[in-house]
């Protein structure tokens, strides 16, 4: 029997739920007044909490998986923020009163089944492309729950990507119309144009049009950097960037290959007595 994995990419979900439960409150407030009041903010975690609760039911019920996993980020940076200090630089933090419910939220996950794993070193992207592609080179299925682009990058007959918060699966059409590539592409178009969300730079004066244009003429980056007939002036700025070009690329890429330490059985899901 094929094995259905959930990797439900956590902070993902709960950020953008909170952000939602916080939003009535801070357009509520005087802006003269500073933060959420003490009370006001308790209110904003507990209905953060309760939400992800029912988000995680509806995504259990909808997508039937047979095994599931909650994948959380280190609290700590991770090594793309050693390779290069820009990385996700200006990018708003967790408030600390949601990295203090985490705990409470993990154990309302865990009464539905489904355990959590949080990286010591690396991105939940990571944890989740490893499990992803070695359930894939089994022929088991994986959905992906998560509104990130970087996993898109994964898309094969047995990975998918679903945006729960817009009812819909980020598939091969979404990555055509949103890119105009392949999402084996992906990858080399982000180096070619930078990645603004993650502070990733690319090769200045690459938009991407000229990128996805560039991957359908040539096929890849490396074909590219290897064809006699591309434009001198795009030439050129390859030859500029090649440097920029391998570290891009390298925090753009996500492992496959981190050592897991469990079965899949271990995350196998159970009926839940209510």
């Amino acid at each position: 029997m094929t094995a259905h994995l959930v990797l439900l990419d956590a902070l993902n979900l709960i950020r953008r739920i909170y952000a939602v439960q916080e939003r009535p409150f801070i357009h509520a407030k005087n802006q003269d007044t500073g933060e959420l009041s003490a009370s006001t903010q308790q209110q904003v975690l507990f209905n953060t909490a309760q939400a992800c609760s029912q988000a995680l039911e509806k995504i259990l019920h909808q997508h039937q998986p047979s095994h599931a996993l909650a994948v959380f980020d280190s609290q700590q940076p991770c090594w793309r923020y050693k390779l290069f200090d820009g990385y996700k630089k200006g990018r708003k933090k967790m408030p600390q009163s949601l990295a203090d419910k985490l705990n409470d939220i993990q154990d309302a996950f865990m009464q539905l089944g489904v355990d959590s794993l949080t990286s010591e070193e690396d991105e939940a992207d990571d944890l989740i492309a490893t499990l992803a592609t070695k359930m894939a080179l089994h022929g088991q299925n994986v959905t992906i729950i998560s509104t990130d682009k970087g996993f898109l990058s994964l898309l094969s007959l047995h990975i998918k990507v679903y945006d729960h918060f817009n009812r819909r699966y980020l598939d091969d059409e979404h990555i055509k119309n949103k890119f105009n590539v392949k999402a084996s592409q992906l990858i080399d178009l982000w180096t070619l144009t930078g990645d603004a969300t993650n502070k990733i730079p690319g090769v200045a004066g690459i938009g991407q049009v000229t990128a996805a244009n560039l991957l359908n003429q040539y096929g890849s980056l490396k074909a590219m950097q290897q064809a006699d007939d591309l434009k001198a002036n795009i030439s050129d700025k390859l030859n500029d960037n090649e440097e920029q070009m391998k570290l891009s690329k390298q925090l753009l890429t996500l492992k496959q290959d981190i050592p897991l330490g469990f079965n899949l059985k271990d995350i196998r899901l159970t009926p839940i007595d209510h």
